[in-house]
């Protein structure tokens, strides 16, 4: 569905990218993801467990920002993937004030058992495109990001 803002050219053209960015971005996040409710997991909780499986343990605020998170909020995800047993945190010798995340015996069974069809999943969403096309996405989405985060 197109804009219905009534603006020049170049805000509707952008206006109109936005929502297609978004609705396609909601739509293969919901079909890639959609595997997680059977385990009971959240998004955020499946990159809690998958930003450990792959780079280990670290802290807190690191890991916030490798799954594009609040601290605060990681705060509650981490505290609930504790309960299950999944997580452990273990403050750091050298700095007591620093605690590191880690995965526990459960936590790595279970994102290893989780991960080819998680991987199958984004294979299966992006197969719409050939790869040429998904290259060409991938490089506008990096250009796109980057660009936000320059001054003004």
């Amino acid at each position: 569905m197109p804009t219905h803002y009534q603006g020049s050219a170049a805000e509707r053209r952008a206006l109109e990218t936005y929502i297609k960015l978004t609705r396609a971005t909601e739509a293969v996040n919901a079909r890639i993801n959609e595997h997680l409710h059977a385990h009971g997991l959240t998004v955020s909780q499946f990159g809690v467990l998958e930003a450990l499986y792959f780079r280990g343990p670290m802290p807190v605020g690191q890991l916030a920002e490798k799954i594009l998170r609040s601290s605060a909020n990681l705060t509650l995800v981490i505290d609930n993937l504790a309960k299950r047993g999944l997580v452990e945190r273990t403050r750091r010798p050298d700095d007591r004030r620093c605690i590191d995340v880690s995965l526990s015996d459960d936590g790595r069974t279970l994102i290893a058992g989780l991960m080819p069809a998680h991987v199958t999943g984004v294979v299966d969403a992006f197969s719409a495109l050939p790869a040429e096309e998904q290259d060409a996405l991938a490089a506008l989405c990096r250009r796109l990001g980057l660009a936000q985060t320059e001054p003004a």
